[in-house]
């Protein structure tokens, strides 16, 4: 029952206490059971009408049977412990000649009082709410935006073409790799406005991160807290710091929208895994920067929007920071990363494929092929046989099935693409489970890095 609703049932007291009434229901206890329940609406339900209507009503219980002096003693001293009740919310201070006038006129003068108090408690309290939402948002960007800078090129003037952060106090800067191999000189723009050469000190296209070096001292470095991304929920707050069309340290919020999203690349066959979406607006310069959790900590890298305009469409990826964590120690030990490698080709088993190839599984990866002199090979496990039509594409049947790696169930492609990026390195073994002849398998296979041009 809303507000609204109850102060319409007590405006409505002639009527309804006229009933009452002529029924002559109003007992000493009915009196005081109805008074002390539409009391309790008014306080938990925050009416803002008075309860000046609900002493009438009560008033007029008691009066409209005149012959039937039980009732009236039983209003009555309904209307009392409702005036007593409701003296401390009303919060009125009266002055002698008041208390010593009738309770009508009482309980008529307490009505602006209450209506008067209970709009500002309400506007108070959102306001509230709202102070907290806009303060951390304040607090975050005021803790990590001196952490942001923008990377920009001796060509483009100062323009941005990108973001980045810094991670330690030796002045390395996380970036993507579309960004940091856009020229091939970088200048990086630190919050007090100061621009410094950035050295190149290695790339990965497979997770699209760079790490950059610039020489400040340390003292003048603010450094990025890296948070995790194991234990990241979809809805959770999601903030981005960025240059968006060369707009320094511009800030972004939304949620995470999704997790585990892989996204195809222009340069290989490979995907780049694991990926966080978000609606936080991301836009073009806003590439390299960092997506934050409401405590200020990095979750991820804004790394790639999808769009059919080339703006915001209010879907964007991150890298996430776990796949940081692995990829970065690497890029500043070797200038490189090593992605470990399975080499099979296959497809995510949909119902159509379920019927066309008569399978005996509903969810997992059909191997299609298997790469030559791949771990995959080496392990024996088997590409397709023969070739069906699936929705009018061809296909190739009868390979095995994958559906778990170490015991981690495998329902498309995109898991298995996720689970080598993020749990596995190169020399790692892991068991496949797959389905073959109908029958459920282990096979070992110890992985190596993903050869390069494929």
């Amino acid at each position: 029952m809303t507000s609204a609703h109850l102060c319409a049932i007590m405006g409505q007291n002639e009527t309804g206490v006229s009933n009452v009434n002529g029924q002559s229901l109003f007992s000493r206890q009915s009196a005081r059971l109805l008074a002390f329940v539409l009391l309790g609406l008014v306080l938990v339900s925050g009416a803002a009408c008075s309860t000046s209507s609900l002493v009438s009503m009560l008033r007029e219980a008691g009066e409209g049977q005149a012959t039937a002096e039980p009732v009236t003693t039983a209003a009555q001293e309904a209307i009392q412990d409702l005036a007593t009740a409701t003296a401390p919310v009303a919060q009125v201070e009266e002055e002698p000649s008041v208390r010593n006038q009738s309770e009508s006129e009482n309980a008529n003068e307490a009505q602006p009082s209450v209506e008067a108090e209970a709009q500002p408690a309400t506007e108070t309290a959102a306001q509230s709410w709202v102070d907290v939402e806009e303060q951390l948002v304040i607090d975050v960007y005021a803790r990590v935006s001196p952490a942001v800078v923008c990377i920009t090129a001796p060509q483009r003037f100062g323009e941005c073409i990108g973001s980045g952060f810094v991670v330690d106090e030796e002045g390395h800067v996380v970036t993507n790799d579309h960004v940091a191999t856009a020229a091939q000189q970088l200048l990086v723009t630190l919050a007090d406005e100061r621009s410094v050469p950035a050295e190149l000190v290695g790339t990965d296209p497979g997770s699209d991160l760079a790490v950059l070096q610039i020489d400040v001292p340390a003292e003048d470095l603010t450094v990025a807290e890296l948070g995790e991304s194991a234990t990241i929920q979809v809805g959770q707050r999601a903030i981005a710091i960025g240059n968006p069309f060369g707009l320094e340290r511009t800030i972004t919020t939304g949620v995470v929208s999704s997790l585990g999203r892989t996204l195809s690349r222009t340069d290989s066959n490979f995907q780049i895994a694991e990926l966080i979406q978000t609606d936080a607006a991301v836009n073009p310069g806003n590439s390299g920067g960092p997506l934050l959790d409401s405590a200020g900590r990095v979750i991820g890298v804004n790394t790639a929007i999808a769009s059919t305009t080339g703006t915001n469409a209010g879907v964007g990826f991150a890298v996430p920071v776990d796949i940081v964590k692995r990829v970065v120690p690497s890029l500043i030990e070797t200038g490189r990363y090593q992605h470990p490698w399975i080499g099979v080709s296959g497809r995510s088993i949909s119902p159509e494929m379920v019927e066309a190839a008569d399978l005996p599984v509903e969810t997992g990866v059909l191997v299609f092929t298997v790469e030559p002199g791949s771990p995959a090979e080496r392990a024996g496990l088997r590409g397709g046989s023969r070739e069906v039509v699936v929705s009018g594409i061809p296909m190739l049947a009868g390979g095995d099935i994958v559906v778990a790696i170490d015991g981690v169930p495998i329902k498309r492609f995109d898991d298995m693409v996720n689970y080598l990026a993020s749990q596995t390195s190169v020399g790692d073994e892991v068991i496949l489970t797959v389905i073959r002849d109908g029958q459920e398998t282990e096979v070992p296979v110890t992985l190596q890095e993903r050869p390069e041009g494929l």
